[in-house]
Order: structure tokens, then sequence, then C-alpha cells
């Protein structure tokens, strides 16, 4: 009988023939039971004629994949002695369906396997699906809100995961039809979901593991929190978009799309305590950060402001006053004016500031949603951020302390999931500790107890290595594993 990978030959005017071209009629002497396939639909080759007619390739590969499914051909074969051969297929996210990468990944894999199960190894393929956290709850959030008009917050937790598990259960089977009719051999009762019981356990035990190692903490730190999702995000979850001339922007936000401008800086005058014709002028990309202002920063060496040292200026809205501070990692005395804001809550740069400056770092002015809090003054409190934006220029006109604007180069941070511009938040989050880690992993690779296979991925090595900060773990969803730490509180507290 034909079966895939056969060769058929024939005269060159024979293949080239449209009429003759129609598809090969498959069929064969032999009983269905020895794996002949008798069925017009899916083609047959008739010793009479040898005419290509009705091939069907999705019925004909569909009994071929049963009857590997039914033979156990994609079991692994145990044999005391046998060398083995294990490999696991990347889990697809459960978010939508495979596509032609999807389709690359499982043929080169399948390849490999075929070829050490041929070669008499003990191998097993085991496929699987992953949860994926972020993305499964940003899209049923998005099919809830579509068909219901409802967020998640209105429907509640234990129902909104019922209609995550409807999701998965829905695009599991599908993606699961389509690696079947891949071909792949994949052993399908090992098949495993990213969040079911041993994976659960797996979690748990790794968590508790590292935490008893000290690898992991608990700390407050500057984040990266996306409004929308109203969740931290990993820096590999951030798209960096370069703004090289000022230009509108489009985005998305909780409030719905929002036009700003990008690639510009924004200039406005703090006013010296007690010296009412001094000024100095701050540049921002984000006047409406103004309210988390607790200092303002300048070179220690810069020659034009030494008579302001250990000085205060007053802050435009709250008619506080705030501390003039010097710290030369911050501030640039050739950009601008050389002054600098310090928002300690809103900006990793100005965090440091404040740590370095003993100032507070946990006052921050939004809220989850991006909207201004009540640490803000009316009538900005509530605002959506870039609606305060607006306003807080308007103001400051008013107030006759604006500068104007001029062109700035600059990189606008945007959530890959949302696409909504990212906020740094001043949060208490979970961290592995990754310099050491990454120490010990460069100095491996160097001394040559691991060897890197091209040459040339030791640079790429290297380079994602050597700069390391901890990576943050935890995330602020409704759908994924929790965090194994609990606060035990007793009833006589």
């Amino acid at each position: 009988m034909l079966r895939f990978g056969s060769i058929i030959k024939g005269p060159k005017s024979f293949f080239s023939s449209k009429q003759n071209l129609k598809i090969l009629r498959l069929s064969t002497s032999s009983s269905s039971s020895s794996g002949s396939i008798n069925d017009s639909s899916s083609g047959s080759l008739n010793n009479n004629n040898h005419t290509l007619e009705g091939f069907d390739p999705k019925n004909f590969e569909k009994k071929w994949i049963k009857k590997w499914q039914e033979s156990g051909f994609c079991l692994p074969i145990e044999k005391k002695g046998k060398e083995t051969f294990s490999m696991i297929l990347p889990p697809p996210n459960v978010t939508g369906v495979l596509h032609i990468g999807h389709a690359l990944t499982v043929t080169i894999e399948d390849s490999l396997v075929r070829w050490k199960r041929m070669r008499g190894f003990e191998t097993i393929h085991i496929p699987g699906t992953d949860h994926a956290g972020i993305a499964t709850q940003a899209v049923v959030e998005r099919k809830i809100w579509r068909e219901q008009k409802k967020s998640r917050h209105d429907i509640g937790r234990e129902n909104f995961e019922t209609e995550i598990w409807k999701w998965c259960n829905d695009h599991g089977d599908t993606i699961k039809q389509q690696l079947k009719q891949m071909g792949s051999s994949l052993d399908w009762s090992k098949e495993y979901f990213t969040l079911d019981k041993p994976r659960s356990d797996a979690v748990v035990e790794a968590f508790v593991r590292l935490w008893d190692e000290g690898l992991i903490t608990r700390k407050t730190r500057i984040v990266n929190w996306c409004p929308r999702l109203a969740t931290v995000i990993s820096d590999l979850e951030v798209d960096s978009i370069d703004i090289t001339e000022p230009k509108s922007v489009t985005i998305n936000t909780t409030a719905g799309e929002k036009v700003i401008e990008a690639g510009v800086l924004y200039n406005f005058a703090y006013i010296v305590e007690g010296e009412e014709n001094q000024e100095l002028v701050v540049s921002t990309t984000r006047p409406e950060t103004i309210f988390g202002d607790l200092a303002v920063a300048i070179h220690p060496d810069d020659e034009r402001y030494k008579k302001f040292h250990s000085r205060f200026v007053i802050h435009p809205f709250t008619q506080k006053k705030i501390p003039i501070v010097l710290d030369s990692k911050l501030v640039d005395m050739s950009l601008g004016s050389g002054v600098v804001k310090v928002t300690p809550s809103h900006d990793l740069n100005d965090f440091e500031c404040a740590q370095r400056n003993s100032l507070p770092l946990d006052f921050c002015i939004f809220n989850d949603d991006g909207t201004l809090n009540n640490n803000v003054p009316q009538p900005f409190s509530g605002l959506d951020r870039f609606d305060a934006r607006k306003k807080v220029i308007e103001s400051l006109k008013e107030k006759g302390l604006w500068r104007g604007i001029k062109p700035h180069q600059t990189v606008l941070r945007v959530c890959s999931r949302s696409g909504d511009v990212i906020e740094p938040m001043v949060r208490p989050q979970w961290f592995v500790k990754c310099v050491d880690l990454g120490k010990r992993s460069l100095d491996l690779v160097n001394n040559g107890e691991i060897e890197l296979y091209p040459q040339q991925s030791k640079a790429e090595w290297n380079r994602w290595l050597s700069d390391l900060d901890d990576w943050c773990i935890s995330r602020q969803l409704w759908w994924g594993h929790r965090i194994p730490a609990y606060r035990v509180i007793f009833n006589s507290e």
C-alpha cells in the first residue's frame, strides 16, 4: 500500500497533465486491519486505470492518526537497559488557536522524536497547554464586557473563574485537535495543563524551597504597573516605542482610547522659598506627576545654583515647601536647565534619588486604574492621568509658572498585553534575587564548566546576565497560581 513519504514514479508528461493530476486513488487488496484505507473519500489506487481522482487529505490523514493513537505507536516501549529520550512540547497559550509558528515548532520537535524512536530509544513526547495568566484573563475580560457589558468585579471572582475555565476547556480542546491533525506523535496519556494539581504543587514546592534558600524576598520598590490590567508586569512584557520627534499617539487606557502628545518636554517653574523673583525651571515628560514631587534636585558642582544649596522651593499646588537636594547621579548639568523634579513613587531614577537623600518613598498619587487619588488636591482628584495633564498645564499657565514645551527624543513604555502606557508605581511585591544567580551562571561559562553552542551565543549570554535586576514574580490577577504566603490573624487581635 502507499504510505506517507512513498515515492510515486512516472513519466513527466503524466504528472504535468492537469487531467491526470486529479488525485491518486489509493486501494489495496489487503484487509483494513493490515493498515489499508478503503474509502473513496480518502482516495485509492486503482491498479486497472491508475487515474488520479478524489483524494481528500483531511479524511486520509485522520484515519492514519486514529490508527497511530489506537495502536499505541506514540507510547514509550519500556525495556531494561534501553536508552531514553524525552521532550516536553512548549505549552501553547489557551488564549486562542495554533498558528504557523506553533506548526513549525511541532514539526521540528516531532522529527527529532521520531528519529530517536527509529534508532531504538525509549521515547516520549509530552503535550500540554499553558494557562497564560495575564493574557487569558485579559481576553476573557474583554469577552465578558463585549457580551454582558460587565467587568470582572461586577460578576465576582468565583463567576469570573468559571468563565475562564469554560474558555480554557473550549480552546484547549481545539488546540489538542490541531496537534493531532498535524500528525505529531505525542503521548496524550501524559497531557498536562500548567494550572492542574501536579503543576500547582510544583509551583508551591519551588516557592518554598527558594524562600528557604533566601532567594525569594518581599519588598517595596518601583514596579511596572499597567493601569488597564491593574497588575504588575515584568520588563519583558513592556514594549518600548522610540519617539524621535513631537507626535500624537493613540493609546488604550481604562478610560478608553486617548490621544496624547509625545516627544516633548514640558517646562514650568518652582519659586524659591523667600525669594519671589527667584525660580528654578524644571523639565518633565509627565507634568501630571507634579503632585508627587517631594524635592527638586541640582548637581552639587553646578555653579549656577550654588546659592540654593540647603534651600527650599514652594510647591505651586499645595503651597508646601519641598527641599532642593544635591544629586550628581540624577542630574546632568548639560541637560535642560540642570534642575530635575523628584517624584519618588512614580519614577525609578527618582526613587533611587529619594533613597540617597532620605526622602519619603511611598507618597503615591495614582489609583490602580490610573486616576489621581485623594493625595492630590481638588479638582484633580479622580481625573484620569492624561486628562489631569491638560488641567495641570492650564493651571500652571494661570499661575504664571508655565515655561512652554520643546521637542525631546524619548521612549514611550507601553504594556504589550493591553497597549496602555506603563505607570511606574511603588508597590510591595515578591522578588527572586537574580544578581548572585547571574554571576554564578557567568562564571560557569567563562571558566569552561558549561560550553555554549554556537560559540557566538556567549556574547548574548554575557549581555543578559551581566546587568541583572531582581525579578518580580507576583501579579495582581484572579487567574493563575497564588503566592503561597499567608498572614495569620488570631481572633483575639
